[in-house]
């Protein structure tokens, strides 16, 4: 049984400037939530190291988390995105070459397995009816 699809993203060759700007960051996160549909619990958090190092951005969703790290000294950018519910993929390519300056986008999606021989909920259920 599948339990969701994650993306594991390593952007290379992008814009140190773009990598230190928090609101270009933000962007970013907005683009890929708006564009999958997704939906934020609670707020956005994010960390802007001192210059000239990064910044790091997570966002709690319904569907799991959203996460990327900028790496300006190395002109880098990882993200990743787990869902629990199907979905399309985001165009990580084409749309981190645009607005990072990304010179090469690596995607690896993993398909998150359980092998299980009886549904669990009939015994959550049966639990928590004998309280």
């Amino acid at each position: 049984m599948i339990l969701g699809t994650e993306w594991v993203i390593d952007a290379v060759g992008c814009n140190p400037a773009i990598l230190t700007d928090l609101g270009r960051m933000r962007a970013v996160f907005d683009r890929v939530i708006s564009d999958l549909d997704l939906h934020v619990q609670g707020e956005v958090v994010w960390h802007q190291f001192s210059l000239p190092d990064g910044i790091s951005g997570l966002a709690l969703l319904s569907e799991s988390h959203l996460a990327c790290h900028t790496y300006p000294e190395f002109r880098a950018a990882t993200f990743n995105l787990y869902c629990c519910r199907n979905r399309e993929s985001w165009s990580w390519e084409t749309m981190l070459k645009e607005l990072l300056g990304a010179t090469a986008v690596t995607v690896r999606v993993l398909d998150r397995l359980i092998q299980e021989d009886e549904p669990a909920m009939e015994e959550l259920v049966g639990r928590s009816a004998s309280k």
